[in-house]
């Protein structure tokens, strides 16, 4: 019985192997895929294509950052910083994914920050409007 056990185990445990390399394999099919397809402007089968990619290998730190470039294009950027966090958490010493993060927040930051100036100069005009409105022409 413990023989029995003991082989068993042992299958196991070499199925383990190329089933991970399996998936890997599949993932990366996904990715490569997905760049081709981005390369044409095809951007929403891009993000199946990497968001499948990352499903199957949730540990794949280049399919999750060319899911947050792809997310970045479309302009979904809450989407965009999850994703390349989650690529940083994986690999931190990742030095691409390291610079497109980068960019990204500078971008982000420099876009959200002139958000807020152009929305504070709408409602500084607004006020300054209904005051003007408010007043009384002397003829």
């Amino acid at each position: 019985m413990r023989m029995r056990f003991t082989i068993a185990l042992f299958l196991l445990s070499t199925s383990v192997v190329p089933l991970a390399a399996d998936a890997r394999s599949d993932a990366k099919k996904q990715v490569e895929f997905g760049i081709a397809v981005a390369q044409r402007g095809l951007w929403r089968e891009a993000i199946y294509r990497w968001e499948r990619a990352t499903q199957i290998d949730p540990k794949y730190a280049e399919a999750l950052n060319n899911l947050a470039i792809a997310y970045e294009h479309e302009g979904d950027l809450e989407k965009a910083r999850v994703a390349y966090e989650k690529a940083l958490e994986l690999e931190p010493n990742n030095a691409l994914i390291k610079q497109n993060y980068e960019l990204f927040k500078e971008i982000n930051d420099r876009t959200t920050r002139k958000d807020s100036e152009d929305s504070q100069d709408s409602q500084d005009t607004q006020s300054q409007g209904s005051q003007a409105a408010g007043t009384q022409v002397s003829q």
